[in-house]
Order: structure tokens, then sequence, then C-alpha cells
């Protein structure tokens, strides 16, 4: 593999921003330093002061494959990802077949496989009827077991207490949780059908997938967690109610130790709240529901203040044709991975996060979460998953959406930054418009 030399770089790592200089040889960082030297056949990039980022690694996304390939697959959204500067993905378990044990989460690597340009891991699910497969669970081969404690398709809600409570006990790695309370929800959609008819607002979907909903199920994962003193990872809170029961600080401890329950939220969370229903309808409907104002601006904060762990974009791509349809037909998520980074960064234009927590929350703290071998960090001996960010505006266009769904709830917004270069294991695969070359990804380590 050829070597490259990144020259005044402004590296944003671990707390601090610094002017530097990179060298890549092999694939990973062989080198950190100022005044580096270019070397016989190296390839020189001058930064030029732009901000130099580990890749980003998304904790959460829906590539849909097996099963779902009309909508998203693990080719066109990982190209999304790494325009979008996330080098490295986890993805969920439920696609068609849902992957419930060793089987079908090896066919998601060999599907991943010479086809993802960014690095990949995928979760085993669980269900109601297979807890001898999250028993036998090899650590080294998922990040997590994720756990529906709400609705979701298929075979994948879990609501029966003694596995729940099987689960909590005998998981090998961290517990990963959708919190929302099925009963209540079933409640308050039948509510909303005796009043509504089949002509529901989508403006009520947070109403139906309420707080209430959220914190219920959220305190129940955390009293499972606590009993059997399991690792528990919250996914996209979507409340300020919620804030309060989560330990604020660092994920990993002055004293080494680290935290046992974490929580984490989804970019949509930061830039929209009920208000926007009105403009965008079933396009940013997703579950947990996008809620209020208040919710927004407390999770914001909660970022800053280190009582939530993780930012992550929850990718669920769907076709227009489907978030077209009355809002009680229309599915719920949104496509997001090409544009969270750019979100986030615009938090720090308007002087809510700073560029070091931004790399903490999406790159630093997934890695520390699920143990991830050499990856997320700007560090000599680590693989070179690196984005340079480019401080010139990007306005987002359909023209240019790589998702197979085709389309953004972005499109129209001005961004303030844009993604000028991303390489995943050493090779530059974006160059600020364009794909080059062919799928870089690897499959992700644990350091367990």
């Amino acid at each position: 593999m050829s070597q490259t030399l990144i020259v005044n770089a402004r590296l944003v790592n671990e707390g601090r921003e610094y002017d530097g200089d990179l060298r890549i040889a092999d694939g990973r960082i062989a080198q950190i330093g100022s005044g580096l030297s270019a070397r016989e056949g190296e390839r020189v990039i001058d930064a030029n002061g732009r901000r130099l980022l580990p890749g980003m690694i998304d904790d959460q996304v829906h590539f849909r494959e097996p099963g779902m390939e009309y909508k998203a697959d693990m080719a066109t959204e990982s190209a999304a990802a790494v325009a979008g500067g996330l080098t490295s993905f986890m993805d969920m378990p439920n696609t068609r077949p849902p992957t419930l044990d060793a089987a079908a989460l090896q066919d998601k690597y060999d599907r991943a496989a010479g086809r993802a340009w960014g690095n990949y891991g995928f979760y085993l699910g669980a269900s109601n009827d297979n807890l001898e497969a999250i028993r036998t669970l090899d650590p080294l081969t998922a990040p997590g077991i994720k756990v529906f404690m709400g609705a979701s398709t298929g075979n994948m809600l879990v609501d029966d207490p003694d596995t729940l409570d099987g689960i909590f006990r005998e998981a090998p790695t961290p517990i990963i949780t959708h919190c929302e309370d099925t009963p209540t929800i079933d409640a308050n959609l039948a509510a909303y059908k005796a009043r509504y008819g089949d002509d529901i607002p989508v403006e009520c979907h947070p109403d139906i997938r309420s707080r209430e909903a959220c914190v219920k199920s959220t305190r129940l994962a955390m009293e499972l967690a606590r009993r059997h003193d399991a690792r528990l990872h919250i996914l996209h809170i979507s409340t300020a109610d919620e804030l309060a029961l989560f330990e604020q600080g660092p994920i990993i401890r002055a004293d080494g130790s680290r935290k046992r329950i974490t929580a984490e939220t989804c970019v949509h969370f930061l830039r929209y709240d009920r208000s926007d229903y009105a403009r965008m309808g079933n396009l940013i409907k997703c579950n947990p529901a996008i809620k209020d104002a208040g919710d927004r601006q407390a999770l914001v904060r909660a970022l800053a203040e280190d009582r939530i762990d993780v930012l992550a974009t929850d990718h669920a791509p769907h076709t227009l044709e489907e978030k077209s349809r009355p809002y009680a037909q229309a599915p719920s998520g949104l496509p997001l991975v090409q544009h969270a980074l750019l979100l986030a960064l615009d938090l720090v234009h308007e002087g809510r996060l700073t560029n070091a927590q931004v790399v903490q929350k999406f790159a630093h703290a997934a890695a520390q979460l699920f143990d991830v071998r050499e990856r997320g960090f700007l560090r000599e001996g680590y693989w070179a998953d690196l984005v340079l960010v480019d401080d010139a505006p990007l306005e987002v266009r359909r023209e240019d959406v790589l998702s197979k769904c085709g389309w953004s709830p972005f499109e129209g917004t001005r961004f303030h930054n844009r993604i000028a270069s991303t390489w995943v294991n050493g090779v530059q695969v974006w160059d600020g418009n364009r794909l080059l070359g062919t799928p870089q990804g690897r499959r992700l380590e644990f350091a367990r």
C-alpha cells in the first residue's frame, strides 16, 4: 500500500485541537508530529489548516440487507456513510430474516466482505425464544446484543419477563436496547384511531409514541441491568425526562473503571422538533418519535455535559413511495449517514458543542463502549480511518444523495461544512465530490 503524508492539518483528538502532520503507511497511522518531511514516493496532501478527525463510528444503522434491498443495501448505504465521514458502522438485526443466530450473523459478514465501503460489525438480535443463541454467542463476533423492548417487526419484540431477565443475566456482550413500552403505545394508538379513524395526523406521532412509553421502558431496562450488573447501552434517547436517569461523566472514569449504563441520542433529535411535522410530515416519522423543542435543547446540553455518551444516526431508509402513504401505513425511519457529521458540526458553529466533543461522541465513545480494536482515535499504530473537514458550505441536493432510497430530509439545507476527504484503512475513498477506487471496509475487531 502506498504511503501518504497529510501536512498542515488541525488535528482534533482526545479533547484537544492542535496543528500537526500525520503519516499513513500500510493502512495505519504511522506517525503523528510536527514538521514531518516527505519520504521518497510518498503522496503529500496539504490540509491547509483544515480539521482532521478520526473517522466516525456509527453504532446504529439499518442498512436493510438481507431482505429489503429494494430500499437499501450494504454497498449503497456504506458509500453514503463514507461520503459523510462515517468510516465504521454497526448494523441492526431487524432484517428479513432477522439476525437471531450465529449462522445469520455470519451471513451478514459474508455479504459485507468486499462490498462495504466502511468497516462493519453486526449485532445479534434477541427474541422471546433465542436465549440459547445469546448465551453461546462468541463475544468477538458482534459488538453487542440488540433487544427491542418496544414495538418491532417480525419476531423481535422481547416482552416475556423471564426471557428479558435471562438475556440480562446471560449476555456475554453489551446489551443494546430500543426502549418504548408497547402496551402504552398500543393504548395511545387506539385512542387516536377512535378520534381520527384512518386519517391520524402525523403531528400526533410524538403523543402516540409518547414520552411516557420511553421513560417506562428505559426504567425497566436499567432495573434489569442493575440487577445483573450487565453492561447496558440505551439507544436513541428522545426525551428530556429520561436524562436524569443517567450518570453524568466520562465513559472511562479517572480510576480506569467504566460506566455500566450508557446512553445514546441521534442527530435528527438535535435538528427537529414537534413544530417540524407540519412541514416535513412522514419524512421525519421515526421511532422513538421526534418530540418537543425543550427535548431537543435538553439533548444537546446532555451531550455537552457527558450525560449522553454517544451520538449516532439510526439511519433507516425507506422509499419516498412508502413515506407518502397515510400516517398509519407509512414506515418509521429516515436516511441520515451522509449528512450526520455535518449536522453535528453545525452545533459547533452555533456554540453548542466543541469540535472535540463531536469527535468524542461520534468516534471515541463507540470505540470505548464496544471495545473496538485500534479505531476511533488518532493514535500511532491505529487504523487510518480519517476525515478531513472543509469550512466551505454545502447545500444538500437530491441528485447528490448516495443512499439507494434517493432522498434526504436535509434537501435544501445549507450546512456550514463539507467533507473534503475520507480515508478507510489508509485508502482515500472520498475526495469531496465522488467515491474513489473500491470498497475498503474490514470487519471490526473487538478487544475483549
